[in-house]
């Protein structure tokens, strides 16, 4: 008898702990540094003409086709081992305009997931800028701008550089997010050297941010972008104020999931036979919280499937690049996209 009362009992906790079991809901959410995404027009007042069929890359339209179909291909699988839809928003770099990015939007491995563009045209003078694709069924746009990066206030000699893109929306029309899409001026000249750069680069998204948490601490923000510096450089550990783990994270500060990352030796680009880890995603204390209504983090991914790395040549094992000097390459990208995971409980 009491066995049966033991069993009995048994079968009900057992019933009882698998009908409690909590459900989520997965978004993800994503960074991709599109390597010289140009059209072939030469335009105006721009240092674009390798990028055109007369110039040293022989960029035909054949070359800008294959490029769309390598880079849908790699955004139409980003986080779908987590979703089926894949990415709901992502932010990217080195385009040329809101061409670029239209034109893959149609792409037929994306068309249906309907990706919208926001961009603004910045003072680069290469001409490439930030910009930002959503996917309307999870992100409403609220706003956007395009934050000056005006590199003179730390030398007289600075050029123009990339805009960081601000976007601001709700996310499945419960949390309102803010997005930082940055790409900060690159170590050209030695690292040292152009240090000061991205640091100015991230005091510019850093005030904006400040401003935003002074008005609310738990306010959701996401800064991301190809930092052209690691997850342990001064400019995310001293100038962002980013911290390593989540539990050290403070009201109004943020939390950069890619330091262990780094220290393990995983990067998102290669070169001299080291990785570095370039492509990062921060999220601020607000998305830390996994007791909460809204969204809240769950995991940082890079994308890196065997397809994307070149197998042969001096950059064999890094990612299959779209071009090696003036040489194309017929890769996707000299950099590995990163993204993010995040869940909300359903009630």
């Amino acid at each position: 008898m009491k066995k049966s009362i033991s069993l009995i009992l048994s079968l009900f906790l057992v019933t009882l702990a698998f009908t409690q079991q909590k459900q989520y809901k997965i978004v993800a959410f994503g960074f991709y540094n599109l390597e010289n995404f140009y059209d072939t027009i030469n335009q105006p007042n721009v240092d674009d003409e390798e990028f055109t069929p007369e110039g040293k890359n022989h960029y035909t339209g054949k070359i800008f086709w294959d490029k769309v179909d390598h880079l849908a291909e790699v955004v139409s699988q980003i986080g779908t081992e987590q979703t089926p839809d894949g990415l709901a928003f992502f932010g990217v770099a080195e385009i040329e305009n809101r061409t670029v990015l239209e034109t893959l939007a149609k792409h037929p491995k994306l068309v249906a997931r309907n990706y919208q563009v926001v961009h603004y045209d910045g003072p680069d003078y290469r001409g490439v800028d930030c910009g930002f694709m959503y996917n309307p069924k999870y992100f409403n746009v609220l706003d956007s701008r395009s934050l000056r990066v005006n590199l003179k206030e730390v030398n007289s000699d600075g050029r123009p550089t990339r805009d960081i893109l601000y976007v601001k929306g709700l996310l499945n029309g419960s949390d309102t997010v803010h997005v930082f899409v940055n790409h900060w001026p690159s170590r050209r000249g030695g690292e040292e050297l152009t240090a000061p750069y991205r640091k100015f680069a991230a005091g510019v998204s850093k005030k904006f941010i400040d401003s935003l948490m002074a008005i609310n601490p738990n306010t959701k923000v996401i800064n991301m972008g190809d930092l052209n510096d690691n997850p342990t450089d001064p400019s995310m550990t001293k100038v962002l104020n980013c911290v390593d783990k989540k539990e050290k994270c403070k009201d109004g500060g943020l939390f950069n999931p890619w330091v262990d990352f780094y220290k393990k030796g995983i990067g998102t680009l290669g070169y001299n036979d080291a990785w570095s880890l370039f492509d990062q995603i921060v999220v601020s204390c607000g998305w830390l919280n996994n007791n909460q209504d809204g969204y809240f983090y769950h995991k940082a991914h890079i994308f890196n499937k065997e397809f994307m790395v070149q197998k042969t040549g001096k950059y064999k094992g890094y990612p299959k690049r779209t071009w090696d000097f003036n040489l194309y390459n017929a890769g996707y990208s000299d950099h590995f996209p990163t993204y993010i995971t995040i869940l909300k409980e359903l009630k």
